[in-house]
């Protein structure tokens, strides 16, 4: 059989582009979408193309470029925008770093225009993602809160605003501006924060740059200040050198804090990172903490307390039962709501008459629905979006300070680097202090002997 032209994108292909899986096949890098045309062009014809390099090309105002792209929204009323792509952390078992590289952080912008053109779209929900939304901005002198008071500048009602995962270290610094802003009508009060252990010793392996209190901090904060604010984490089953004592404390967090969503994963040594030449956990133990994880997660309830509850909630999909649409109240809850004609797309109050695990189900307040806010109708679905012909790209002066703040950034993170691994340097002047004593001794030890 004839071989199919094949390319393969993203992460995997960028931090391991030597697999042999990956012969003969075409590769796109992380920072390579807006090229995507040209492989495709050069892949049909019977050539391999392959465009790796993690660092963005000068000429680009962003990790990808413009955002001035056309899409197919996988959902005609959602749109997710990538703000940000890179690491500033060094993790010891993953390779985001290895695949995207440092922080690069999309212009302001090029962000309010983006979403500014998706409202003209139709769409309802802007999802604002990167690795560590937290992160953003450092590398061009702006921040998360200041993007987000942009945004919602431009953002009319009836539409609304979603932040992506951010660590604890660098959320830290925002908490108060970020509090008030995730308080607003047109942001939903929900954040992933992920803690991955509930051990200091364990976080301190995977150079996670927190310690629990940190964590807490966070989570402490947001839950006091911002009214039915919604906390997901996440949780890494058997990271080496996990002790039952350091499972023990994580098991204590869940307990402490009962989350309504948690991630777990057990842990996997993706090859190429410190933590994979780390000394493992047994493999059934790494499932018995999986499972017993999972059992915590599923003992207790999660929404019981809102049945009855009021809420105003924005329709965005259809459920997978077919019977229902999947609405969001301003915590981010599944709201499942009969699928009464017009509906899809628009914002309406509903009560609460069921609770699940992961869901409410409710019944809509008719009256509602006339005070909905009118706004334009989505694209069809499959139909990619449009380019604007008026984009306005960042000027000079906005250039030249992006470029300056990411090298400050770069140099700042070296010397962090260098002064979280003294050891290391340490170690490395011994040796080269304990050669230099060998070769004096030699050279002596051999002008003695010349001299006899």
């Amino acid at each position: 059989a004839q071989k199919k032209p094949l390319i393969l994108a993203g992460c995997v292909p960028q931090g391991d582009s030597k697999m042999k899986i990956f012969q003969g096949t075409s590769l796109l890098g992380v920072n390579q979408i807006d090229r995507i045309v040209e492989v495709a062009e050069e892949t049909l014809k019977g050539h391999s193309v392959r465009l790796m390099s993690t660092r963005p090309r000068k000429d680009k105002v962003g990790p990808q470029g413009t955002l001035n792209l056309p899409k197919i929204r996988k959902n005609p009323l959602i749109e997710i925008i990538s703000i940000n792509s890179g690491c500033l952390n060094q993790c010891t078992y993953c390779k985001t770093k290895h695949a995207r590289g440092d922080l690069k952080s999309y212009p302001p912008s090029e962000i309010v225009q983006r979403a500014k053109l998706a409202i003209e779209e139709g769409v309802r929900e802007i999802w604002l993602t990167s690795e560590d939304t937290g992160t953003y901005g450092r590398d061009i002198g702006y921040s998360l809160p200041r993007l987000m008071r942009d945004l919602i500048d431009i953002t009319p009602d009836g539409v609304m605003i979603k932040v992506g995962m951010s660590n604890p270290p660098y959320f830290l610094e925002y908490l108060e501006p970020m509090a008030e802003i995730l308080k607003h009508p047109k942001v939903y009060s929900v954040l992933h924060v992920p803690v991955q252990a509930g051990s200091n010793d364990v976080l301190a392996r995977m150079k996670r740059k927190y310690t629990v209190a940190d964590f807490r901090k966070v989570v402490d904060y947001l839950m006091a200040n911002v009214p039915g604010m919604s906390i997901h984490t996440d949780i890494i089953c058997g990271f080496p050198g996990e002790t039952l004592a350091d499972w023990e404390e994580t098991l204590s967090l869940i307990k402490e804090y009962k989350f309504p969503a948690v991630h777990i994963s057990q842990f996997y040594p993706r090859p190429g990172t410190p933590a994979a030449k780390m000394e493992r956990v047994a493999t059934h133990e790494v499932k018995r903490r999986s499972r017993e994880l999972s059992a915590l997660f599923n003992s207790y309830a999660t929404h019981s307390h809102k049945k009855g509850n009021t809420y105003r909630v924005l329709a965005t999909e259809v459920a997978k039962d077919r019977k229902h649409y999947v609405a969001h109240n301003k915590s981010y809850d599944q709201v499942l709501v009969p699928m009464n004609e017009g509906l899809l797309g628009r914002t309406f109050d509903v009560k609460v008459t069921e609770t699940g695990k992961f869901f409410l189900k409710a019944e809509i307040v008719q009256s509602s629905i006339e005070k909905a806010p009118r706004l334009p109708e989505p694209l069809p679905k499959g139909v990619p979006s449009k380019t604007e012909a008026k984009w306005q790209s960042p000027n000079g002066k906005e250039k030249r300070k992006s470029k300056g703040k990411q090298d400050q950034q770069q140099r700042k993170q070296r010397i962090e680097e260098i002064d979280q691994e003294p050891s290391k340097w340490i170690l490395i002047a011994t040796i080269i202090a304990l050669i230099a004593a060998l070769y004096v001794r030699i050279t002596t030890n051999s002008g003695q002997m010349m001299s006899k």
